[in-house]
């Protein structure tokens, strides 16, 4: 046995470097090491990831017959007196029709919308499994889908397009195998009051379409309010609390019109507190 001076010492220099491996109150993280991420390493290697999106896609595809049968549903809550409307579909796109984590797994951090748009236009798509037969089912049987995603239009120098994003956004979503007519693609900032909030595209949607089905990786895709940011017509920021508030305000439409993906790698979870 250790003599107890020794013992002592040992502890004292245990603790010193414990003390020397944690950052300072206030100190900027440790850098990331995206080869050492194991979210990334998840949905890039884990059969788990692929039979869950799988499995989300195909409870959606068996649940398509009765929704649409049924016209007096809707999955948008508020939207009533829609029976005589056609039925459509919304889904998200990065990480719910095209993967991102082979960007996720080289990108230079800190992250930037043209480094994604960058990517995307140089690398051929990789589809979220799934995803490329349910859509042929829901049009195979009459139904609309459209594709809302937060990637947003921005001036690029030289270009006098409006919002060169959208160009990129469409043929990714054609590269996974599904064929779109751009105008079911709707980008944030495309048009005044599209930002970041979907609440106003989906209501958009709501007005010509009813709407049997959710499809996305975000909280956000489902529930207004939901990002820390704020942006109208949300009054104040999220939280955890109030986004678990939420969980349960809408508990019914949770895999019964709402079918979430897993998204561990970003989203607006990563900053609500």
């Amino acid at each position: 046995m250790l003599p107890t001076r020794v013992l002592s010492v040992l502890a004292a220099l245990l603790l010193l470097a414990a003390c020397a491996a944690a950052p300072a109150p206030g100190a900027a993280p440790a850098t990331h090491v995206p080869a050492q991420d194991m979210g990334l390493l998840w949905v890039k290697h884990a059969a788990e990831y692929r039979a869950i999106a799988r499995q989300v896609y195909r409870n959606a595809e068996m649940a398509l017959p009765g929704y649409i049968q049924d016209t007096s549903w809707s999955a948008m809550p508020g939207q009533d007196d829609a029976e005589g409307l056609p039925p459509a579909v919304i889904l998200d796109v990065d990480e719910t029709v095209v993967s991102n984590v082979d960007f996720q797994l080289t990108f230079e951090r800190p992250f930037a919308n043209h480094k994604l748009d960058d990517w995307s236009s140089n690398y051929v798509s990789l589809p979220i499994p799934g995803v490329k037969h349910f859509v042929d089912t829901a049009r195979a049987s009459g139904v609309t889908v459209f594709f809302v995603t937060n990637r947003p239009c921005e001036h690029i120098e030289g270009s006098d397009d409006p919002c060169p994003q959208k160009g990129t956004t469409v043929e990714d979503i054609r590269e996974v195998g599904i064929d779109v007519d751009p105008k079911y693609v709707m980008l944030s900032g495309e048009r005044p009051g599209w930002d970041r909030e979907k609440l106003v595209r989906r209501k958009l949607i709501a007005q010509t379409y009813r709407v049997i089905m959710l499809i996305g990786d975000d909280f956000g895709d489902f529930v207004p309010c939901a990002r820390k940011k704020v942006v109208a017509p949300c009054s104040s920021s999220a939280t955890r609390a109030s986004r678990a508030k939420a969980l349960q305000k809408y508990a019914r439409y949770w895999g019964a019109g709402w079918y979430i993906l897993p998204n561990p790698m970003h989203g607006s979870w990563t900053s609500v507190r």
